[in-house]
């Protein structure tokens, strides 16, 4: 069956504003169906957090059980917790024109590339790391010594962006939102997207 929709991988280091960004596209007045895959985890909920809306949040022997059954497009370890996506909710939802946003870290992009290679790649970083840090303190979210632990790994994390077909760089929110925005329309309007899409109307322009 020929896959309508587009799988798009963003990622960025905390606190670079990825999230927020895709939230910003969530909301436009657009015709298009995109969502964002709920990933499992093993962390505990954050206030204002709910099950099967932010994640799916499980315990460590259930996570490594669906592990063995190859329920993962990908997975990773991150500071403790483990997270993963679904394959088969990936795979159904492309099918039926989707765009799916998958808000992983590079790790995790490499394994969906492996098993999805059209997948779009969309790297996030903030203008410098000063701003950085002080996004994650603003946050309120993370005890300092998990912030520490966090700009410690952002170097390593932002040296993949060239691994991605776009880079945005999320000064300007406003702005960096108009450009996710406009990557998105321009993959969706591609002639083989649109050919798929509209066949029935095409053939009888055609006729």
């Amino acid at each position: 069956m020929p896959q309508l929709g587009t799988l798009y991988i963003i990622s960025a280091p905390s606190g670079a504003g990825k999230s927020s960004l895709i939230n910003a596209l969530l909301a436009e007045e657009r015709s298009w169906d995109v969502q964002v895959s709920v990933s499992h985890t093993t962390r505990a909920p954050r206030v204002g957090e709910n099950n099967a809306e932010h994640y799916h949040f499980v315990d460590v022997d259930n996570f490594k059980s669906l592990i063995k059954e190859n329920a993962f497009f990908e997975w990773a370890e991150v500071f403790g917790n483990y997270y993963g996506t679904s394959r088969i909710t990936i795979e159904q939802a492309l099918q039926q024109g989707t765009d799916i946003f998958l808000d992983i870290d590079w790790q995790g992009a490499q394994q969906v590339r492996e098993m999805m290679p059209e997948a779009v790649g969309i790297f996030v970083l903030p203008p410098n790391r000063d701003e950085l840090e002080s996004r994650l303190n603003k946050r309120g979210q993370d005890s300092s010594e998990i912030i520490a632990k966090r700009m410690a790994q952002a170097q390593s994390e932002m040296s993949h962006y060239n691994e991605y077909d776009y880079l945005i760089i999320n000064d300007d929110f406003e702005l960096a939102s108009k450009e996710l925005s406009n990557i998105v329309s321009a993959l969706r309007n591609k002639q083989s997207k649109q050919s798929l899409v509209h066949q029935t109307m095409i053939a009888a322009l055609l006729k």
